[in-house]
């Protein structure tokens, strides 16, 4: 819902690139989208763009800052098409993609779309193999796979990108059995607990774990996660302060998922999270397509931790 607040589709995508430049403009590392096909969490007729072809597009509208998805659903294409357009990406970018996948949850968009909403176990196993053949796509060639769900007989995929050693992946998901599992052998970053301490603690103990079992170097891989979060000063009347950036969602809903409050109290929310063992931070900003103000204001926040 965030471009809710703009009724033409130009002004909307120019919108989401100013956001993007602010971000170039400044000290952000990266910028991120969504892979939706509708709204969430329930589906609406408002604007949503399709996030490889925002993804490749932003790649050519900044020149500095990395661009990634959060995440990308597995499930919407095959994995050596995915492949194939993040190393294109990869290139479009000069090296500035940050690959994201996950396994998908979105049952109403799956099915909307045409996909067929496989059962947890399937989509999880899906999940799997397409993570193996997303990898050795990027880091072999003739790459020969006969799995459940995926097979592949040598696609040819050049390039296979520029950052080196291959794409940056960042694989989403807090599963033990699973994901945290791919993420040790293949991820060069997770994305777990959305901002919550006791879950990062958790889930970062058990990919150190499963680090371990494969001879992996926890270090080596970036431990992020995400906080909403929503500057306003001291003294100001939050649902007053929202009132733009909450557009048609009710002030109850968006009370409970964002954090709303001053630098500091945003600050001390990043902090227990890093101390969590959480290294990395994203933040998503509600407003940010009608003030890029909140860009400038969150990005005073994590220079803090820089």
């Amino acid at each position: 819902m965030d471009l809710a607040g703009i009724a033409d589709p130009v002004e909307q995508w120019e919108a989401m690139t100013a956001v993007a430049k602010a971000a170039d403009a400044g000290s952000w590392d990266s910028i991120w989208l969504f892979d939706h096909f509708h709204t969430v969490p329930e589906p609406s007729r408002e604007t949503t763009f399709e996030c490889w072809t925002a993804t490749a597009a932003l790649a050519r509208d900044t020149s500095r800052v990395n661009i990634g998805q959060m995440v990308g659903c597995n499930g919407y294409r095959n994995p050596a098409l995915y492949a194939k357009i993040a190393s294109t990406v990869d290139v479009a970018s000069h090296g500035r993609l940050y690959a994201g996948i996950g396994a998908g949850w979105y049952e109403h968009e799956w099915k909307a779309y045409g996909y067929e909403w496989p059962e947890l176990k399937d989509r999880m196993g899906a999940f799997r193999e397409a993570t193996e053949i997303i990898y050795r796509m990027w880091t072999e060639d003739d790459v020969v796979f006969d799995g459940k769900y995926y097979s592949v007989d040598k696609p040819i995929n050049e390039p296979k990108g520029v950052r080196k050693p291959h794409p940056s992946l960042w694989i989403g998901g807090g599963g033990p059995n699973v994901t945290l599992k791919l993420v040790a052998q293949y991820g060069d970053a997770a994305n777990i607990g959305g901002g919550n301490p006791d879950v990062i603690r958790e889930k970062t103990a058990i990919l150190r774990g499963h680090c371990e079992t494969v001879g992996r170097d926890y270090d080596s891989i970036v431990k992020s996660t995400g906080v909403n979060a929503f500057p306003i000063d001291a003294g100001d009347d939050p649902k007053k302060a929202t009132d733009r950036a909450r557009g048609p969602v009710n002030w109850e809903k968006f009370s409970s998922d964002n954090l709303i409050g001053t630098e500091d109290q945003i600050a001390l929310k990043v902090e227990a999270a890093l101390e969590a063992g959480a290294d990395y931070v994203i933040f998503y900003v509600p407003g940010v397509a009608y003030d890029l103000d909140l860009v400038t204001r969150v990005e005073q926040v994590a220079k803090r931790f820089a």
